[in-house]
């Protein structure tokens, strides 16, 4: 009998649940996909396209301003259970990371970064877009009052900008994990950034097994502060439990219990039978199964 199909989408680790009418309809969009023909890529890549057209999320048009007031550096991953695999990290000037992020994985690399990958954006076809929102401006405005109790980045400045010229911590993500009617799965993710952060900062998001991992056995995604994220290699580990024969929805809350409370962090995955959310900070969602 086929799988009956599930679709998974969170905002974000520490996003305000108000924002879940937005994951509501990147859910709602991906099922719409599937019926159309599309395939769990296809899905979970349409899910995360919505959410970086809202402007709510810190992703695509709603992406955060990095220190100098003027860059927007952004991340993003897709894999599948049929050997895709593509990612962009530090890209700039593109609306939608994640459709960049498709198209590398039909090109011989699964990761480009920077000018590269923005280079690579415009050969096929994403044009020039750069339009930060009022609410990441505001954001940045209170961040630069507040850099004098981190003078860290100040000794650290790696921007064109100097940091006098330069007019809350952003670490949310947006992603989605999908199980297609074939069993196949798929998972989508894509991210504004973090800040403070110093230019050319990467987090989870673009990194196998980080902030993505998708196989036969399901597909999972993480949220929260990608330098925690990294060290637990915790999608690939929660993936592995779930592999193992743990239910998911205890694998999920037992990847959260690898951090501290004070680290932000948020999972959502789907598996064989299974999905299920979990996070320690609010985190919008939605599911369709």
């Amino acid at each position: 009998m086929p799988a009956p199909t599930a679709i998974v989408v969170h905002g974000g680790a520490g996003t305000s649940r108000d924002h879940e009418d937005g994951c509501t309809r990147a859910a709602g969009l991906a099922l719409a996909t599937l019926r159309r023909g599309g395939d769990a890529l296809d899905a979970a890549v349409a899910a995360v396209a919505s959410m970086e057209d809202d402007g709510r999320f810190n992703a695509g048009t709603g992406s955060v301003l990095c220190l100098d007031g003027q860059t927007i550096e952004m991340d993003a991953s897709v894999m599948d259970t049929h050997g895709r695999l593509g990612c962009v990290a530090c890209v700039t000037q593109v609306k939608n990371p994640v459709l960049v992020a498709r198209a590398v994985a039909d090109s011989p690399h699964w990761l480009l970064a920077g000018e590269g990958a923005t280079r690579f954006a415009r050969n096929g076809g994403h044009p020039p877009f750069c339009q930060p929102t009022d609410k990441a401006r505001a954001a940045h405005a209170r961040l630069i009052a507040q850099l004098g109790d981190r003078p860290q980045f100040a000794r650290l400045w790696n921007y064109e900008r100097a940091l006098e010229e330069s007019g809350e911590r952003a670490c949310d993500t947006v992603g989605a994990v999908v199980r297609g009617a074939d069993g196949h799965f798929a998972v989508a993710s894509s991210t504004g950034g973090s800040a403070p952060s110093l230019l050319g900062r990467v987090g989870d998001t673009p990194i196998i097994g980080s902030g993505f991992y998708a196989g036969s056995d399901g597909a999972v995604a993480a949220t929260g502060i990608g330098e925690h994220i990294v060290r637990h290699l915790l999608a690939y580990t929660v993936y592995q439990w779930i592999a193992a024969g743990t239910p998911i929805e205890q694998a999920l809350p037992r990847g959260i219990e690898l951090f501290a409370p004070e680290v932000a962090v948020g999972l959502i995955a789907v598996g064989k039978t299974g999905h299920a959310t979990a996070s320690n900070r609010p985190m919008p969602r939605a599911m369709i199964c």
